[in-house]
């Protein structure tokens, strides 16, 4: 009974949503997305740091812990996107950025302009699951927030993570997950999904990415679940914490 009511609740919500729908048969979708997401991101980041300020800062207390030998900490942010992150980054450290889309690089100037306590070394067109541009164990850090909901594959991505770490680095992740089976929020992330994945680039409402951190092969995980404080009741779930290689 559950299922059908879900399955009757996905039509509706797919009627409503049909122009999209019918872009991306067309293929035309994508190209529409990829070019008005950057902008809708920006806005968006601006809210999401002003609501998760202090779990960002809590997040990221303890990078200094992993620089490696050269004395200064070598990060690798996959999905950066706007450069929302990089203000609770550490004075003087060296980031890396790796974004599929293109699009994003124009704004990821402007906050590295805007940024001056880190040393920016470059901006890679590439997805997490595939960057060859970055050398094996040349980063002490790795960094992910709100991209293990778009990945292609996350055990990919975590093989890459794990591929440009150092020994002893460490991979920070902030991310929306799927809500308990039991709660209503669930019930909509279900019903919402299809049109949610179209709409915002790629984007799994109810990935329960936990998992596969679990048994991504790391020498230690910590690992927190929460409710974000964020006005979105449908991406309040979120895992939070840090893996070591």
């Amino acid at each position: 009974m559950m299922a059908l009511t879900v399955s009757i609740l996905r039509l509706l919500v797919g009627i409503l949503a049909f122009p999209m729908f019918l872009l991306n048969f067309l293929g035309l979708w994508n190209q529409i997305c990829k070019k008005w997401f950057p902008y809708f991101m920006l806005r968006c980041s601006v809210m999401y740091n002003q609501q998760m300020a202090s779990k960002k800062r809590e997040l990221f207390s303890n990078l200094q812990d992993f620089v490696g030998p050269s004395g200064k900490l070598s990060l690798l942010e996959i999905g950066c996107g706007t450069g929302a992150n990089f203000k609770f980054y550490p004075p003087g450290c060296s980031v890396t950025c790796s974004d599929p889309n293109p699009n994003f690089e124009k704004f990821l100037i402007k906050s590295v302009a805007e940024n001056r306590h880190l040393q920016f070394e470059r901006f890679v067109v590439a997805a997490g699951e595939n960057m060859p541009q970055v050398a094996d164990g040349s980063m002490d850090v790795v960094v992910c927030t709100l991209v293990l909901c778009s990945v292609e594959s996350q055990e990919r991505i975590l093989q890459e993570v794990r591929r440009v770490l150092r020994p002893g680095g460490a991979f920070y992740f902030l991310e929306h997950v799927a809500a308990e089976s039991s709660t209503w929020n669930h019930f909509w992330q279900q019903i919402l999904h299809p049109s949610w994945y179209l709409l915002f680039d790629r984007c799994h409402l109810t990935r329960e990415s936990w998992k596969a951190l679990e048994q991504a092969a790391f020498s230690e995980l910590k690992l927190q679940h929460f409710q974000a404080p964020l006005s979105w009741k449908l991406i309040r779930p979120h895992i939070c914490g840090y893996a070591v290689k």
